[in-house]
């Protein structure tokens, strides 16, 4: 039996080992268009590879992946978070958890992963061939099972849509197969880019680069919000919040060109706490500079920025002088600071996408086509995608582990 499997990525090697470790008889090869493989895994993470998440404070996965949650849940009960961590110490990486329930190489070095999975399909026997793309099944007419892994990349609107939907009309297992794939339900969804900064075009914030503050964005309007350190930077924004909303919000943006209200609410509180704490400091600390007493941990020259906008020269003055309409004001100014999204970040670097194979045309399973038997999918070719802090990378690990396991029981029928 022979298995082939589209895209040298961390899906493409995590199946391809599980496959032979579970199935050792099966022939394996990998075919990777660039010239290199696990590009993308050895570059994540500033290099350090976040490569899951303890899902310590996750309650729904809903929280963690904007698209495929429900898929995600299912496949847990398969293969989740815990079994990806003493799957890679058992195969020798030593795992670290942050305080933010990242989880790490204990070496810091992405190397440790890329090694990891290259050193094991090279152990195995599995055929790694680089530099070839695939552009037709029929190139591929001699192998019982096909698994496209081809992922989002480092260009994601390129390789999620372009390695995928050119496989010309081709022949798998004796049955032909049209381009696009007819997949049913959906069958490939455009994709765009997720998990990206936005660009501000305010000289007052952007004169703010460097401060980091808890934080939620929101887009006005909807329900999409997100907490966590957020990150003014020389273009706008960007850090965990603002990369969370782009997640949860990322078709969205990208529908409306990525022009969109934003909403800041510097102390996670809501507005009618924020207004009696305000209240309080003026009647406790009247003869107190308003620029000398900074609530909820904000730095001085964000608390700077927030009072002179909302109040001008008044922010000079001392809080005895503040009026109940000025104290208003500022309460919502912390709570609502609104500016214009105008763009994403100048940088072409998004790693993430959503869109591409519907779910709705696949197996839930076992994650096979459901008109085209022996052909499946794994990792971010699928339409699921995560918010940052290792939730991509498992949900690689995971569906990649199912479609092994499919393959493996397909194969003994």
């Amino acid at each position: 039996m022979k298995t082939a499997i589209i895209g040298g990525g961390a899906a493409g090697f995590f199946l391809a080992v599980n496959l032979k470790e579970m199935m050792p008889e099966m022939e394996i090869t990998i075919f990777e268009r660039g010239q290199r493989v696990l590009r993308k895994v050895a570059i994540s993470g500033g290099g350090r590879c976040n490569c899951t998440n303890s899902f310590a404070d996750v309650r729904d996965l809903s929280e963690v992946y904007p698209r495929g949650h429900r898929l995600m849940k299912r496949l847990f009960n398969v293969f989740d978070y815990r079994d990806a961590y003493e799957w890679f110490e058992r195969h020798g990486v030593k795992l670290m958890t942050q305080d933010d329930n990242c989880v790490f190489p204990a070496s810091q070095d992405a190397q440790s992963i890329v090694g990891c999975l290259l050193g094991n399909a090279r152990r195995l026997g599995i055929k790694i061939q680089t530099g070839r793309k695939i552009t037709s099944l029929d190139e591929l007419s001699d192998f019982d099972f096909v698994a496209v892994t081809t992922g989002g990349g480092i260009s994601p609107t390129l390789s999620k849509g372009e390695s995928f939907t050119s496989l010309n009309s081709s022949t798998l297992n004796g049955k032909s197969i049209q381009t696009p794939l007819p997949l049913g339900g959906g069958g490939f969804i455009p994709p765009c880019p997720s998990l990206f900064s936005f660009r501000i075009d305010d000289e007052r914030l952007q004169a703010l680069m460097g401060i980091v503050s808890e934080a939620t964005a929101m887009i006005p309007g909807t329900k999409l919000k997100a907490q966590g350190p957020l990150l003014i930077t020389h273009w706008g924004m960007s850090g965990p919040a603002i990369l969370r909303l782009s997640s949860y919000g990322a078709r969205m943006l990208h529908d409306n060109q990525y022009r969109m209200p934003l909403s800041v609410n510097w102390t996670n509180r809501k507005p009618d706490e924020v207004l009696t704490e305000l209240l309080s400091i003026a009647a406790t600390h009247p003869q107190k500079q308003v620029a000398n007493i900074r609530p909820y941990g904000l730095t001085g020259r964000l608390w700077e920025h927030l009072i002179t906008k909302a109040l001008g020269e008044r922010s000079e003055g001392k809080w005895l002088s503040l009026n109940k309409k000025e104290i208003n004001r500022l309460s919502n100014i912390l709570t609502n600071d609104e500016y214009k999204i105008a763009g994403r970040a100048p940088f072409k670097d998004e790693f993430v996408t959503c869109g591409g194979v519907s779910l709705q045309s696949i197996n839930p399973s076992t994650l096979e086509s459901k008109k085209h038997p022996g052909l499946y999918f794994a990792g971010e070719v699928l339409d699921i995608d995560g918010v940052t802090g290792g939730f991509n990378f498992q949900a690689a690990w995971t569906t990649a582990y199912v479609v092994a396991k499919s393959i493996v029981s397909q194969s003994m029928t």
